[in-house]
């Protein structure tokens, strides 16, 4: 396989991978041209704010083709059209073969919750003192178990087992919060995503810790619930919060993640009129937020 490299101001950067999308590059990828220099600048805000830019001043465009002659061929067809004046070639360059399966599971290692819990891809050996593990492999979906918002919810439900309970996994992504909760006994798991890849990347991972719930899109979730999880963000957790608490039966637990410390005062003021929401947990700036029905 050879990479075609180029530099391109921003805004030449959405036609150029249009087109190279066009002329069949197997991937293309975007970076700061930039970056590690006085000139590099910030692209991406916190989560849930909009970003403080479209994109960076200069980019580095890499597409991969093939081999060298679809590659030249490509720059050559793109030096020809209008929307590539201030673009210039870096260069034609082979790239090496990997074991990119390999490399990939060599960037992934067991995540320790507790020192007992334990979230482990299907090709490590669980640790010694794991008594209770997610085999989920990174890839499938959203939610691995090592941000911490994800981090904490998994904490919660191990330090409150749903034994007999009945659970809503609001924004289920991956699964992992619904397969935590049925890891700890929880009887009956509805897990909902608005994304159907989501839905189905959540059957498949149950599937495989052998978890039964049902996952759907959000019109699956009806009733009450013994304990309603959600981590999002606060931005939709607010929009959700009538949704959500109507969801939490009586002496059910509401867990709310994906939210920033600093935000944690604007979710009080959205779930008051339902629950009483504090924070339960805090990690590397992002807290868990619960509430409890009397």
């Amino acid at each position: 396989m050879h990479e075609l490299v180029m530099l391109a101001p921003e805004p030449a950067v959405e036609p150029l991978g249009d087109a190279l999308d066009a002329l069949e590059a197997l991937s293309v990828s975007v970076e700061d041209a930039d970056a590690m220099t006085p000139a590099e600048s910030a692209l991406f805000g916190e989560p849930g704010m909009p970003p403080p830019r479209e994109g960076w001043q200069r980019s580095r465009v890499v597409a991969l083709f093939p081999d060298e002659s679809a590659a030249r061929e490509a720059a050559r067809l793109l030096a020809l059209q209008d929307f590539f004046k201030g673009c210039s070639v870096i260069g034609v360059q082979a790239v090496a073969e990997q074991d990119w399966v390999r490399l990939t599971q060599s960037q992934f290692a067991p995540v320790e919750v507790t020192p007992s819990f334990w979230i482990v891809p299907s090709w490590h050996e669980p640790p010694a003192q794991a008594s209770e593990i997610i085999r989920l492999d990174p890839g499938l979906a959203f939610g691995t178990g090592t941000h911490p918002t994800t981090h904490m919810c998994l904490r919660w439900i191990a330090s409150h087992p749903p034994a007999g309970a009945r659970v809503l996994d609001y924004g289920c992504g991956s699964g992992i919060l619904a397969i935590g909760a049925g890891r700890f006994g929880a009887r009956e798991i509805v897990a909902v995503d608005i994304d159907p890849a989501a839905v189905e990347a959540t059957r498949v991972n149950a599937q495989a810790n052998r978890v039964e719930l049902l996952a759907g899109l959000p019109d699956q979730a009806s009733g009450r619930f013994d304990l309603v999880l959600a981590n999002i963000l606060a931005t939709p957790l607010k929009v959700l919060a009538p949704l959500l608490c109507q969801h939490v039966g009586s002496s059910g637990n509401l867990v709310l993640a994906g939210i920033l410390a600093r935000q944690s005062d604007e979710l009080r003021e959205a779930y008051a009129p339902w629950l009483a929401l504090d924070v339960h947990d805090e990690q590397d700036g992002w807290v868990l937020m619960t509430a409890r029905r009397g």
